[in-house]
């Protein structure tokens, strides 16, 4: 099946509900797709009131995220906002990193990502997004890089995810 055949069930919203299905579409669809395109996907299933609040949504990915990508998530929430934004949240290892009088642009290291639990990064991102709305569509970005970890967000956000890529294609 290809890229359109496979976006054409998903431009009616009525597109594949099932785990397996919606995730082998999803991986035809990140091998396929413009960037653009799956960076916007993957966006609107964070700001669907169908799925769980962006907040969760990161910290569920966070969880299943290497060091690398714990990082790299951080540094992007961070970019978002001033580390003074954030020195009252998150407790452990993020409060301490910015806590230190850190001022100027933080970046997290895999290691000290390695210290940071997902319920922080919920509240984290949480409190971002309401202070940059903006951070849902660079986190997007970040996690459209990403194909598997997205799909363990579950069928709806796929689902979602491949309808906006879809309504994007046609435009």
């Amino acid at each position: 099946m290809g890229l359109m055949d496979i976006l054409q069930q998903y431009s009616t919203q009525a597109g594949a509900r099932d785990q397996n299905v919606a995730s082998q579409h999803f991986d035809e669809v990140a091998r396929s797709a413009p960037p653009d395109a799956l960076r916007g996907g993957v966006a609107e299933a964070f700001r669907s009131n169908q799925t769980p609040p962006f907040g969760q949504m990161v910290a569920q990915l966070f969880g299943q995220s290497n060091p690398q990508q714990r990082a790299g998530v951080l540094n992007q929430l961070l970019g978002s906002v001033g580390p003074g934004m954030l020195t009252g949240l998150g407790g452990g290892m993020l409060g301490k990193l910015l806590g230190q009088g850190n001022t100027g642009n933080v970046q997290v290291t895999p290691d000290q990502a390695a210290q940071v639990t997902p319920e922080q990064v919920e509240q984290v991102a949480t409190h971002v997004e309401k202070h940059d709305p903006t951070v849902v569509d660079k986190i997007g970005g970040f996690y459209s890089e990403h194909p598997g970890l997205v799909k363990t967000l579950g069928s709806a956000a796929l689902s979602i995810a491949l309808a906006s890529i879809a309504g994007r294609m046609r435009s």
